[in-house]
Order: C-alpha cells, then structure tokens, then sequence
C-alpha cells in the first residue's frame, strides 16, 4: 500500500523481530512498532493494533514462528500451548487459526530443534507473502465487476491495512483505479470504532481515491436514491454454505441493498472460509467492550448511568450475498464447494 508516497505492507518480519503499522493511531500519526514477545504479540491482536482477518492471520503464523525460535527445544505439546493462547485473541477471525495451523503442522514434519525453528520460520513468511498474493488476485478478479463511472459502498476497512497488502474489499477498487476507471467510493463510518473514517478513508486519500465518509444509518439513503452501483465489503469467516460473519452493520447494508436491488460482493481469500463450519449460526461472535460505545475517543457520548451492548460482529445469510470474490474468482455463496483447497 502507498502511504506518504511510500510504499508499504501492514506487517513484516526482520530477523526475530515483527513490525506492523499501529492502526489505533491513524489516521492522526503513523507510526511502526516492534513486536519481540508472544505477550507483544497477543496484545496487538487483542487491542486491534493490528486488525482485519488476513492481516491477524499474518500476526498469528509470525508470532507463532516467533515464539518457536525463543523455545530451547520445541515441543508438540509447547506449540500447541502457543497456538491455544493466541488463537483466544480474536475468535470470529479464521485466519487467525489458519494461520497458526499452516506454521504448526509445517513446523511439526521436523523434529530436530533446529530444524523445526528454521521451518517455523520460513513457513510463516511462505504463509504472509501467499496471502498478499491472494488479495492481489481477488483485486483482479473484482475489477471486472466494477464499471467506468461506478460508486461503490464499502463498510468497515477491508484495504491494505485489514491485510498484509492489497485488501480484500478494496483491492478490487485500487486496481479500477490504475486502470483509469473513473469511480467513487462511499465510505461507511462504522461505529463504534470508526474503522471507515479512519482507515478506509485513509486509505483512499493516500491513493488518491475519490471517496466521501458517511454515516453508518445514511447508506440506505443513498442506496434509495440510486447513488450506489456496488456493494463490497471483507468478511472475518465464510461458512460452508456461504454465510459471512463481517463488521457489526454489515447485515443491515446487505439486506438494504437487496431491497434496492444492488449487487452486494464479499471479497474474501479462501484462507478465510471454513469448510468445517456448516451455517453462519455457528460462527462465534466477539462481544467487546461496552466502553468503545458508550465513549468516542476517551470522552463519554452516553449517559452515565446507561449500559451498552457491544457484538464486533453479525452474520449476513447468504441469500443477500451476490457473489464470494476469491483468489481463485467470484463464486455464488452455494457454490464454495467448487474451490480447490
């Protein structure tokens, strides 16, 4: 992704080293920080320094790999106590466990400790720079449903930063763009932690996307009015028959959408769906924080004496979906059967 005329991807490895880009500080500072502990590593995930499903998969096969390298002599049964304390970090996300299941079972074929350690780490990196292939692809695969002249809607941020480069949601819309289609993208809000005015939009700015914010309740709005032409937003888990689990919001942009007649496209690389999960009703739904409600940026917005409830999540059925648009090309939701795995 560019950022300051610079290009970059959201996470890498130096050494024994990680580095990500601190999201909760943008789009005010951008600012890089090194990771060197499992602790480190778990935090990011947990307090969306790091966030986006491609991207904690990424944190999860590097922090995995990471904490391989620290163990005197690596264990089956040490691994796997590493695996069941980062996978707690973010359940809804699947790559997280895709992540760490492709870095444990690589790891594992090995079991001279050095070997396992050097496994670790060249699987991790095999695993990170194959999932910003993915999104480059799924990028390709989107811009051909994209048209000159096309506005789009997308919810949450599914770009560069969701990922470890390109974006799901918006890869397709980075490529329409270099291609010279002329396009534009309404950005929703997304309450509570705005993860579309701040880093969609940011985004969009630093690659020179026109683009406006909106609020999260005024998409039907503009759908109503016949100003958007497209939905397409990431997911954090595919079901088996189709079914998406996405930001808190999603579900009511989808069925608005169907009633006004838009095409609405789930952008997702298949590390993300979940064969062994059969319907959306079976996706675990994080509950965060009632406070990222009831407060904006430190400052109380409600009522002191109020609670609030806070899912990070909903689950869009796959009746509202259009198409699944994948590294291996844009698939119907009952139709995941046919990807090679």
């Amino acid at each position: 992704m560019k950022i300051k005329g610079k290009l970059y991807r959201t996470i890498w490895m130096d050494g024994n080293t990680i580095h990500t880009i601190e999201q909760n500080k943008l789009p005010e500072e951008f600012e890089i920080i090194s990771i060197d502990s499992l602790e480190g590593v778990a935090n990011s995930i947990s307090t969306m320094i790091i966030r986006g499903a491609p991207a904690i998969g990424a944190m999860g096969a590097f922090g995995l790999a990471q904490a391989i390298q620290k163990m005197d002599s690596p264990t089956a049964e040490d691994i796997q106590k590493v695996y069941d304390f980062l996978y707690e970090t973010r359940p809804t996300a699947y790559d997280l466990q895709h992540g760490l299941d492709f870095v444990m079972t690589k790891t594992l074929t090995e079991t001279d400790p050095s070997s396992m350690k050097q496994l670790a780490m060249e699987s991790a990196q095999a695993y990170v720079d194959a999932s910003a292939e993915a999104c480059r692809k799924i990028g390709e695969y989107g811009n051909s449903l994209i048209k000159n002249g096309d506005s789009l809607l997308t919810h949450c941020n599914a770009g560069a930063l969701a990922t470890v480069d390109y974006g799901t949601a918006l890869a397709p819309m980075r490529i329409a763009h270099e291609n010279g289609k002329n396009i534009f993208v309404y950005v929703d809000e997304t309450r509570p932690r705005l993860q579309g005015a701040k880093l969609t939009a940011f985004e969009l700015h630093e690659e020179g996307i026109p683009h406006a914010v909106i609020a999260d309740n005024a998409a039907g709005y503009f759908m109503a009015r016949g100003d958007v032409d497209l939905v397409i937003t990431g997911t954090d888990r595919v079901a088996a028959n189709g079914d998406v689990a996405n930001k808190i919001g999603t579900y009511e942009k989808a069925v608005v959408a169907h009633e006004n007649g838009i095409p609405v496209y789930i952008a997702a690389p298949i590390s993300t769906i979940d064969f062994t999960c059969p319907t959306g009703n079976y996706i675990p739904i994080e509950e965060r924080d009632q406070n990222e409600v009831l407060d904006i940026n430190g400052l109380r917005v409600a009522s002191k004496g109020s609670q609030a409830f806070n899912p990070a999540f909903d689950v869009t059925p796959a009746k509202y979906i259009t198409g699944i648009i994948t590294e291996q090309g844009i698939f119907k939701p009952g139709e995941l059967d046919k990807i090679n795995r």
